[in-house]
């Protein structure tokens, strides 16, 4: 496997970018500076996170989420060595 994250990863499996393995390995996301734990899709490359907007949920029982804009950083939370790959300041 890369060490490298994908530059679109969503943790819905009803969405494309959706990928199991990848999410089983631990995936820290940075968004404006600031590390999230609640982010359920990103993409590095148009600079944008979705999150859950609360607990609001959807016709279908799916949550509620809001894209917001800014810079996001990813990496791996799990490697050989225990430092995170791709983590600024590692």
């Amino acid at each position: 496997m890369t060490d490298t994250p994908p530059d679109r990863l969503s943790a819905n499996p009803g969405n494309p970018y959706y990928d199991e393995a990848l999410l089983e390995r631990g995936i820290g996301v940075r968004f404006k500076g600031v590390e999230k734990t609640n982010v359920d899709e990103y993409c590095i490359s148009e600079g944008w996170i979705r999150v859950q907007a609360g607990a609001a949920k959807d016709r279908k029982g799916n949550p509620m989420t809001i894209l917001l804009k800014g810079p996001v950083e990813v990496w791996f939370k799990d490697t050989a060595t225990g430092a995170a790959a791709g983590e600024p300041g590692a």
